[in-house]
């Protein structure tokens, strides 16, 4: 075997608060648009029911979109740091 049977032992990364609040952000973010968007067409046919329908749309169009824009930036350099482990070792030998 050329690979240890013991796993080797990594730092445990602790994101940063900011960094587990970005996704809640995000989705607040979506959630202000949709509502928005619901609040447009209430007040212009003052149908509720088309109303929520909006709501939901621009909700779900909005979490779309921030997800394309984020995949879209460069990744940072502790993400870069983090892929090195997802490559595979030996130059893909013995890797499943």
């Amino acid at each position: 075997m050329s690979q240890s049977p013991e796993p080797t032992e990594h730092d445990p990364v602790t994101p940063s608060r900011r960094d587990r609040l970005r996704p809640l952000e995000l989705v607040g973010f979506a959630a202000v648009l949709g509502v928005f968007a619901g609040l447009i067409v209430l007040m212009s046919t003052r149908d509720w029911v088309l109303a929520l329908i909006f709501l939901g749309i621009g909700f779900i169009v909005s979490v779309l979109m921030v997800a394309l824009v984020g995949l879209g930036g460069k990744p940072s350099a502790e993400d870069l740091e983090a892929r090195k482990d997802l490559r595979s070792p030996d130059e893909g030998k013995n890797w499943h």
